[in-house]
């Protein structure tokens, strides 16, 4: 057997080169995990997720799902479609009562994609599947076996993100943004007695607080006025965000939150922008919150994005003395 890259005897062609074969041998490496891979997640099959919906298909329903203010444009140049293909599936949804177009407030030539009641519906068990069934592939390993899947998958994302790719590195894992799922109200509640007892020292009766937020979200849910996005990084939630509505035209952002795992990525600036986008797409006039004045990184975030100072007030609460403060953004 002659080696990979070495001379063969007689009168042959001389081997390539041995980069070339590498390369070669190592293409072939990666189809045949593209192979295998496209048959773990059930690519191939009619259906993504045992649904008449196509893997472009859901991955635009579960793009709309998950983001505010979104155009064809946009969409198009972030997944890369052909246009005529978007437009006719775009197309399609709205024939089927999925989505609904209103022109965007800044440009009048572009209209923001939004998911209907219907279309909001459509794509739940979608997306309740697809975590079924990632959990499913997990779970029959050890955890440790479980985070080194992970870990290379991450590897693959900043590798094939790179420069040298020709695209935009992946220097950290992102943080994806996504509505609220059974579960993450009891995290949300936890996670801020724990975080706000350690940094500021309140005691239970934040918790309380917060319990009482949550519960009160859950029972008057209304999802097409309010919204809660929870901030995943690498499959843990690192963040929180709600948006109520308080009238027609006032809605209130509550429970900003971003875990010291996730800090310093621009999280919490990027789920108020959220809050922001949500609120002008439904025709709210004005985006209300309180918080206390102890809170600095959040006040600068609130700040930074237009928020006006427009109360203070001394208490007591949660076991210290604090300046609690009203800010209003008007969009």
């Amino acid at each position: 057997m002659v080696p990979i890259g070495a001379a063969s005897r007689g009168d042959g062609p001389p081997a390539p080169a041995a980069g070339i074969v590498d390369l070669a041998a190592r293409a072939q490496a990666m189809r045949r995990f593209n192979r295998f891979y496209t048959r773990q997640i059930g690519v191939l099959r009619e259906g993504m997720l045992q649904s008449e919906y196509s893997l472009t298909q859901t991955r635009l329903l579960y793009e709309l799902a998950h983001r505010e203010g979104l155009s064809a444009t946009v969409l198009g140049r972030e997944l890369g479609l052909d246009g005529g293909y978007l437009s006719r599936t775009l197309a399609g949804f709205e024939k089927h009562g999925l989505i609904r177009k209103q022109p965007a407030p800044n440009d009048a030539r572009q209209n923001i994609l939004t998911l209907t009641p219907k279309g909001r519906k459509t794509f739940a068990p979608l997306g309740q599947r697809s975590q079924e069934e990632a959990e499913s592939a997990l779970a029959g390993l050890p955890e440790s076996e479980q985070a080194r899947l992970v870990a290379a998958m991450h590897t693959i994302e900043q590798l094939l993100g790179s420069p040298e790719a020709g695209q935009t590195p992946a220097a950290a894992p992102a943080c994806l943004l996504r509505e609220h799922r059974p579960g993450d109200m009891g995290w949300v509640i936890s996670r801020h007695g724990a975080l706000y007892a350690k940094e500021y020292n309140w005691d239970i009766g934040f918790e309380a607080f917060v319990a009482e937020i949550a519960a009160r979200f859950i029972t008057e849910y209304d999802p097409q006025w309010e919204r809660c996005w929870i901030a995943e990084r690498e499959g843990a939630n690192v963040g929180s965000v709600f948006v109520v509505r308080q009238s027609r035209q006032v809605a209130k952002l509550r429970m900003l939150m971003v875990d010291p795992a996730a800090r310093g990525l621009g999280l919490g600036h990027r789920l108020v922008e959220e809050c922001i986008r949500f609120a002008r797409a439904k025709g709210y006039r004005k985006l209300t919150l309180w918080t206390n004045d102890c809170l600095h990184a959040a006040r600068r975030i609130y700040q930074q994005a237009g928020f006006v100072l427009v109360k203070e007030e001394k208490h007591r609460s949660f076991g210290q003395d604090l300046v609690g403060q009203n800010w209003d953004l008007k969009l």
